[in-house]
């Protein structure tokens, strides 16, 4: 047991090569998508809006097509069955995800700089457990808002969930929810480091084995 917990702490001590580095420096990079492209978008079809109503979803807020008309006209049928108004201000996802991605962006170049696979470990356990925690957030948000209806709405409807991917219908809605070329880049940003990761483990192995 003591041998093994020798190991592992030298392999967790040994050094990154320029590659893993470099890959961390590309990943911080690519947080900036983050910051300009949106996370998610939702599309609204119906025989009144046959060209569709679209909900995007950015980092740190909520922003329609049409130069924003279209959150005001899903804002008001939504008014219609009791659900709140979709608005960036009641969201307060949008006041901690923008300084959440950028101390991971830090972060990884802390690791980079620093170059020790255990720091490149400790960004990637960090990144999963955000990437994980956002997922469940935006999939209870989408829960209460098709859920928590005003009982004095003129419209009567039963409890739903948009869909967080996918189609759905909602009534005479067809729903169309995928995510947007910010979470594309979030996933380019996990596949970054997890083939540093896998390059470090190579190295490291070598390096322990030799030691």
């Amino acid at each position: 047991m003591r041998r093994f917990l020798e190991r592992t702490d030298h392999f967790l001590d040994t050094p990154l090569d320029f590659g893993p580095r470099l890959l961390l420096v590309v990943a911080s990079l690519l947080l900036v998508a983050t910051y300009v492209f949106p996370l998610w978008s939702m599309t609204f079809f119906a025989p009144q809006y046959p060209d569709g109503l679209r909900l995007y979803i950015y980092s740190y807020k909520l922003d329609g097509g049409r130069g924003g008309q279209d959150i005001k006209e899903v804002n008001v049928l939504n008014h219609y069955i009791g659900m709140k108004d979709l608005d960036t201000s009641t969201f307060k996802e949008f006041k901690w995800i923008p300084f959440v991605l950028g101390a991971l962006g830090l972060l990884f170049l802390r690791a980079a700089v620093l170059g020790r696979i255990k720091q490149l470990v400790d960004v990637i356990v960090l990144l999963v457990y955000f990437s994980l925690f956002s997922l469940w957030s935006f999939s209870y948000q989408l829960w209460a808002a098709g859920h928590d209806l005003a009982p004095t709405a003129a419209v009567k409807v039963q409890g739903f969930m948009p869909p967080m991917f996918g189609y759905r219908q909602i009534a005479n809605f067809h729903v169309y929810s995928y995510p947007g070329l910010g979470s594309y880049a979030m996933g380019a940003v996990v596949l970054l480091l997890l083939v540093a990761l896998v390059a470090a483990w190579r190295q490291g192995r070598v390096d322990v084995a030799r030691s």
